[in-house]
C-alpha cells in the first residue's frame, strides 16, 4: 500500500479591523465613550425636524401606491407588475413609519408588503385590499395619528383587518 502525503493545513489569523474602525474598543478596551453634547443636540434636533417633514414626504410615496393601484384596477393583465412595485414602495415605508413615531404606518406597510408578495392572488378582491391599506395609510397621516393612534387607530387597525378578512373570503 503506498503512503499518503502528508496534508499540509493553514491557518490564517486575520486582523480584527473592527475593532481598530471602533478605535479599539472592544471588549477587552478600558476607554470609554464619550459624545459631545452639543452634536447630540444637532441630530436630536434634526431627527425632530424630520419627525414634523414625515407626514409631507410620505403622502408622495402613498400617491406612488395610490397610481400602482389604479393602474391594477385598469390592467388586470398587468397586476403583477403593480403588484410588484406597490410591494417594493410598502417595503421603503415599513422602516419609516417607527422613526418617526407612526407605528400604524410600519404596521399597514408591512401588512401591505406580505399581501402583496409573489404567491399572493390578482383578483379584483385583492385589489380593493391594497387600496384598504392605501386609505388606511392616508387616514393616519392625515389626522397625524402618532404612537397607537389611540382609539381612531386601534378602529382604523380593526376596520383594515374587516377588510382584508371579508375580501380575502370572497374569491
Amino acid at each position: 500500500m503506498a503512503s499518503k502525503a502528508p496534508i499540509k493545513v493553514r491557518f490564517y489569523r486575520f486582523k480584527n479591523s473592527l475593532r481598530e474602525k471602533t478605535a479599539g474598543l472592544g471588549s477587552d478596551s478600558q476607554a470609554v465613550v464619550t459624545i459631545d453634547p452639543e452634536a447630540l443636540a444637532r441630530a436630536e434636533a434634526a431627527l425632530q425636524e424630520m419627525v414634523e417633514d414625515y407626514p409631507d414626504w410620505v403622502k408622495t410615496l402613498l400617491d406612488r401606491l395610490a397610481e400602482e393601484h389604479r393602474r391594477a384596477v385598469d390592467t388586470p393583465h398587468e397586476r403583477r407588475g403593480q403588484f410588484e412595485k406597490i410591494r417594493r414602495i410598502a417595503h421603503d415605508m415599513r422602516g419609516q413609519g417607527g422613526t418617526f413615531n407612526y407605528p400604524l404606518m410600519t404596521d399597514f406597510a408591512d401588512s401591505l408588503y406580505q399581501f402583496t408578495g409573489p404567491s399572493v392572488g390578482m383578483t379584483d378582491n385583492h385589489v380593493e385590499i391594497i387600496k384598504a391599506h392605501i386609505d388606511s395609510m392616508r387616514v393616519v397621516i392625515n389626522e397625524r395619528l402618532q404612537g397607537d393612534g389611540g382609539p381612531p387607530g386601534q378602529a382604523l387597525k380593526k376596520g383594515l383587518q374587516q377588510a382584508i378578512d371579508k375580501y380575502t373570503k370572497i374569491r
